[in-house]
C-alpha cells in the first residue's frame, strides 16, 4: 500500500541528485518501482486533482525513468530529448514534491523525445504543449533540477491551498 508521505518533498537533498541510467538487465528488480510510482500518481491526483507523471528520484530511486499515467500507466526508461523547440510558453507549474507551491516558468512548445520501454524497446515521440511541458518537468528531476530553479523572483511563486 502506498502514501503521499512516499513522494520526497523539496528539501530531501536526493531531490537535487544526478540519476544514473538504468541498464537493461536492472529492469526485473525495478518493477516493483514502477508499480508503486503507477500507483502513487493515482493516488495523487485523488487527493489533489491533479498529477499525471513523476520522475524516479521523486521516490528515492536514483535512476532515469518517469512513470505516467493519462489513460493508462507508460514507463519511460533513459529518456533524452533529441530536439526541443525554440518556442516557449508561460505556465504555473506544480510537482509533487511541493504540492501547494505553483512556479511560474517557460517550457519549450514542442519537443521529441527518445526512449526505451519495458521491453527494451526504443521509440521516438513527439511532443506538443502539455505532453512537451510535463515531460520537460519530469526529466529536469532525473537531473537534479526542480521547477522552482526557473523561478526569476518571488512574484513568479503562488502557493495554493489543499483542495
Amino acid at each position: 500500500m502506498v502514501s503521499l508521505q512516499d513522494i520526497l518533498l523539496l528539501g530531501d537533498p536526493r531531490l537535487r541528485q544526478v540519476c544514473a541510467p538504468v541498464a537493461r538487465d536492472e529492469l526485473p528488480g525495478l518493477q516493483p518501482w514502477f508499480d508503486r510510482m503507477d500507483q502513487l500518481i493515482l493516488l495523487f491526483r485523488k487527493t489533489y486533482g491533479r498529477g499525471r507523471a513523476m520522475a524516479a528520484p521523486q521516490v528515492g530511486l536514483l535512476k532515469r525513468v518517469v512513470c505516467m499515467h493519462i489513460d493508462q500507466p507508460l514507463v519511460l526508461i533513459n529518456p533524452t530529448f533529441m530536439n526541443l523547440s525554440g518556442e516557449k510558453f508561460e505556465l504555473w507549474d506544480d510537482c509533487m514534491s511541493f504540492p501547494n507551491l505553483l512556479v511560474r516558468l517557460n517550457r519549450h512548445q514542442s519537443a521529441v523525445l527518445h526512449y526505451y520501454d519495458l521491453n527494451w524497446q526504443t521509440h521516438e515521440w513527439a511532443l506538443d504543449g502539455d505532453l512537451s511541458e510535463l515531460l520537460q518537468h519530469e526529466l529536469d528531476h532525473l537531473d537534479g533540477i526542480l521547477s522552482l530553479d526557473y523561478a526569476r523572483n518571488t512574484d513568479d511563486l503562488k502557493w495554493v491551498a489543499n483542495p
